[in-house]
């Protein structure tokens, strides 16, 4: 029985059809069809049923899917038992924010294929939480408060936060000096999020109000900018602007918490070597940032 033809299946039940399976897996979509017809002449059972909106698992599908994907887990970890110290192969597939990827990270994911040429690295910038299981992403690296999940997290640094609004906003509308005041303001936001202003060591919610809302934190600084509320964002994206005077700290002895950098994995017994080396890369560059 052939590896590629049980990782084609686990990848088109996981992903619900040939083409979407096709997309993840980086082949035409009439190789995975081949794969599949193969697999099932082997076996002599039906394990997809092909519908006009994809492939449905038929009972024995369900039944060999779980088995299937543990043997392409085993293997993988028996082929990383005997490949050289350090030497990486297979496909790596990474979601990343958009707001934070492509200037923070992607070097990291340049550098580790670099050093690894037989590892096919694939990311995906976006700032929505993709689902990890169901779209067949090997791990995800996500800056923020994590929410309450079955995934498993390993934090690799931090980056720290302000919450700042434009001289035209501090003008018209006065600066909060505490979190009482804070919470009479308009703010650019994301959606209805709690907001933290830390006294101390102590966490102080906050519940902001704001008709300015974006998934997007590049989208809040360019609202801050234009006067449309305060903003609560990671440093790194508004340095220029504090120097400059565009954007001006707002409650400075009550600043939000730092934030954590986190690499994210389905759960499984173990991490692969190619995910711990990648969190390995995003620690020795960012681990170093306390909180």
């Amino acid at each position: 029985m052939d590896i590629e033809e049980l990782r084609t299946f686990v990848e088109v039940a996981d992903a619900g059809g040939v083409s979407p399976a096709a997309r993840r897996l980086g082949v035409s979509k009439s190789i995975v069809s081949r794969r599949l017809m193969r697999l099932e002449q082997e076996l002599g059972v039906q394990l997809l049923a092909r519908t006009t909106r994809g492939a449905a698992l038929t009972e024995a599908g369900v039944t060999f899917r779980d088995h299937a994907a543990r043997v392409c887990i085993e293997i993988d970890i028996a082929k990383e038992t005997i490949l050289p110290a350090g030497d990486l192969q297979g496909r790596l597939r990474v979601a990343a924010p958009l707001t934070f990827g492509p200037t923070h990270f992607a070097s990291v994911l340049a550098e580790m294929a670099r050093r690894h040429p037989k590892l096919h690295l694939q990311a995906s910038y976006t700032d929505r939480f993709v689902d990890l299981i169901a779209e067949g992403y090997d791990c995800a690296i996500r800056v923020g408060h994590l929410t309450d999940s079955n995934l498993l997290a390993r934090r690799v640094g931090w980056t720290k936060a302000k919450y700042v609004a434009s001289p035209d906003y501090i003008r018209d509308h006065g600066s909060p000096a505490t979190p009482e005041e804070f919470v009479t303001h308009e703010v650019v936001m994301q959606g209805t999020e709690t907001w933290m202003a830390m006294d101390g060591d102590t966490a102080i919610p906050l519940k902001p109000q704001g008709r300015f809302k974006a998934d997007n934190a590049v989208a809040l600084v360019a609202a801050a900018l234009a006067g449309i509320g305060i903003a609560g964002v990671p440093e790194d994206l508004i340095a220029n602007h504090l120097a400059f005077g565009a954007l001006i700290p707002v409650m400075p002895l009550y600043p939000p918490p730092d934030i954590g950098i986190y690499v994210i994995r389905p759960p499984g017994h173990y991490p692969a070597r190619k995910i711990r080396i990648l969190t390995e890369m995003l620690i020795e560059c960012y681990g170093s940032r306390s909180g």
